[in-house]
């Protein structure tokens, strides 16, 4: 099994770091800075062999380059739709990467909404989602339609429920806050809250989360739920006829009235 761990950045960000146990080479996903990778992988002896992209947001790419002068010539993947200057490799739907160091290939899959070309790397039973799916949340709709981040969501809550779902933020209490507004009476929901709030007073990551869990409790994985559909509608004071719909009033009522 893939050994998969956080490198902590900014102030909610995570790298992550994957490579096989007792391995020395690693690959990382969105390295937005460099300065903690190189302290990490000097601390533990490793060296870095690949690094994989989601977006083009600078907190996701902004530290590649300064791997790249220290590890260069090292591939870096990334979405094929969008303007980033540091890719050697570029993706879109359907291509595998196999990566050689981890002795695994990921599936590429088009997650477009928070940004037009956002890509999302799956396999060994994880997902490398970035800023599309948040552990109870989603990412803003900065360049792409609410009709766009459904199909991307649709397409994430089709894979195998025990898939492990690594986003690229700390943002889970926050989101359950807002999942709170929507199902206040989740059971589920009330006892991830308990869970996630026991985790981060002792400061442990809330994340990676299963993809079981987040279809129990996210409420942007929820729209087609009965009680999830007629909170968005009350928010949006009229009847919401399709799912797109009802996603882009859950996520307008959190961008104006709880964020």
């Amino acid at each position: 099994m893939l050994e998969i761990s956080p490198i902590p950045a900014f102030s909610d960000n995570y790298i992550w770091m994957i490579r096989q146990p007792g391995a020395t080479g690693v690959v990382l996903v969105d390295p937005g800075s460099s300065k903690p990778v190189l302290k990490k992988l000097t601390q533990l002896g490793l060296t870095l062999d690949a690094i994989l992209i989601t977006h083009h947001h600078s907190d996701h790419i902004g530290g590649v380059t300064g791997l790249l002068q220290v590890y260069p010539g090292i591939p870096v993947y990334g979405p094929a739709n969008e303007n980033i200057s540091v890719l050697s490799h570029t993706l879109t739907e359907g291509d595998q990467v196999s990566l050689d160091t981890l002795g695994v290939s990921f599936q590429v899959l088009d997650v477009p909404g928070h940004t037009r070309g956002h890509i999302a790397y799956y396999g060994e039973g994880v997902l490398f989602c970035g800023d599309t799916l948040f552990a109870c949340g989603c990412g803003r709709l900065f360049e792409g339609t609410p009709q766009q981040m459904e199909d991307s969501l649709s397409k994430i809550a089709a894979l195998p429920p025990d898939t492990r779902i690594y986003c690229a933020h700390e943002y889970t209490l926050d989101n359950i806050g807002f999942a709170k507004w929507v199902e206040p009476d989740n059971p589920d929901l009330l006892q991830r809250d308990e869970v996630d709030m026991a985790k981060q007073e002792q400061g442990i990551p809330t994340v990676p989360s299963l993809l079981e869990l987040e279809l129990k409790t996210n409420p942007f994985l929820r729209y087609r739920v009965p009680a999830v559909k007629q909170a968005a509608e009350k928010y949006a004071g009229h009847t919401l006829s399709n799912d797109a719909e009802v996603f882009g009033a859950l996520r307008e009522w959190k961008d104006r009235e709880y964020d």
